[in-house]
């Protein structure tokens, strides 16, 4: 099973990291299996982003599979999940720039004083 990043539709808050496999990726949709890394409790039916481990994201609905779980204390559940959306690319967060590199010029050295 490959690693991914489960998050909230809205609000783009991350949930939690699961194990999953894919069944179809077709341009028709997509869908697969996966289970939580750790215990979380969601609403079943819900819309979510899931995150795959090559970077790319698709908004995607939840189904908990009926009598499928790990054992264990609190149990981690099997969810089926089918894309509502495109699997896209996430684009590559740029660092945040600094005040004074914006204010500089571009043959300016950092810390010369204005002549």
């Amino acid at each position: 099973m490959a690693t991914g990043r489960l998050y909230y539709q809205n609000s783009g808050e991350a949930i939690v990291e699961v194990d999953y496999r894919f069944y179809d990726e077709s341009p028709s949709g997509w869908w697969g299996e996966l289970i939580f890394k750790d215990y979380r409790r969601i609403q079943d039916g819900d819309g979510y982003v899931i995150e795959f481990e090559d970077g790319r994201r698709g908004s995607c609905l939840l189904t908990k599979r009926v009598n499928r779980a790990v054992s264990g204390t609190p149990p981690l559940y099997y969810y089926y999940f089918r894309g509502m959306s495109q699997l896209r690319d996430m684009p590559m967060r740029q660092p945040p720039r600094q005040p004074d590199d914006a204010a500089r010029q571009p043959d300016e050295a950092p810390g010369q004083p204005d002549l």
